[in-house]
């Protein structure tokens, strides 16, 4: 279950999400929709990286069974510009956002796995039949 706290006017196709969400667990998800703002302030309280990004992830650390995985927060700006940016819908680019955050939630890491993650996410890119877009980004980072 995803409880949504969208403080922007993008459109969020839940269900959509929530399909994804089911294929990794069952365990309540807080999403966050916000502004650049917003986001740029998380990120250099809980990163010391004082710049806007597109999606940050927050587990929860102790698994509480009922309690939310964590929190996902993803920028609306950043989705809307990556869409155009890449030409696909902006549905596309929030769901490539969030499989990503969630995999971080799930104890996922890029920075630090032998390419797990990468071939995770590529795995559900796939299977949802989304724009290949996250796959080439993350690749040549």
């Amino acid at each position: 279950m995803i409880e949504l706290d969208n403080q922007t006017e993008l459109g969020v196709d839940i269900d959509a999400l929530e399909k994804i969400a089911s294929e990794l667990t069952n365990a309540p998800i807080e999403l966050i929709i916000t502004d650049n703002e917003t986001i740029r302030e998380l990120n250099a309280q809980y990163r010391d990286k004082d710049k806007p990004t597109d999606v940050l992830s927050f587990p929860i650390e102790q698994v509480i069974p009922g309690m939310p995985l964590g929190s996902i927060v993803i920028s609306e700006p950043y989705v809307i510009e990556k869409a155009v940016e890449f030409g696909h819908k902006p549905d596309d680019e929030l769901a490539l956002l969030f499989i990503h955050g969630l995999l971080h939630l799930l104890g996922y890491d890029h920075e630090i796995d032998n390419g797990e993650m990468r071939a995770k996410e590529e795995a559900l890119i796939e299977q949802f039949a989304l724009p290949k877009s996250l796959i080439v980004r993350t690749t040549i980072e």
